[in-house]
């Protein structure tokens, strides 16, 4: 892969940190990892950044992200390969009781 053009997609509750929008459209020009894309959408959004990984980097444990519809937790984490074309939508849990 030379580039990816990555769609990502985003709930009501992070929009307002994203500067109002539903979808981040990231271009890299390389091969890249689920890390990569979110760094590039975050760079500009760094409240974005912030709701979604924690100091160290990681994955906030109440986010969940998902690439072609895979949980990202169940396979390579950050590391997941993001192919050009794919989406990749993120998701806070929605607890209750």
């Amino acid at each position: 892969m030379t580039g990816a053009a990555v769609r990502i997609v985003l709930p009501g509750v992070l929009r307002e940190d994203a500067g109002g929008v539903g979808e981040l459209h990231v271009q890299l020009q390389h091969a890249a990892s689920l890390r990569d894309v979110l760094d590039a959408a975050t760079t500009d959004r760094p409240r974005l950044g912030v709701r979604m990984r924690d100091e160290t980097g990681a994955l906030r444990r109440h986010v969940n992200v998902f690439v072609d519809g895979e949980d990202v937790r169940r396979g390579a984490g950050l590391d997941t390969p993001v192919d050009s074309g794919a989406v990749v939508h993120v998701l806070p849990a929605v607890s209750g009781g």
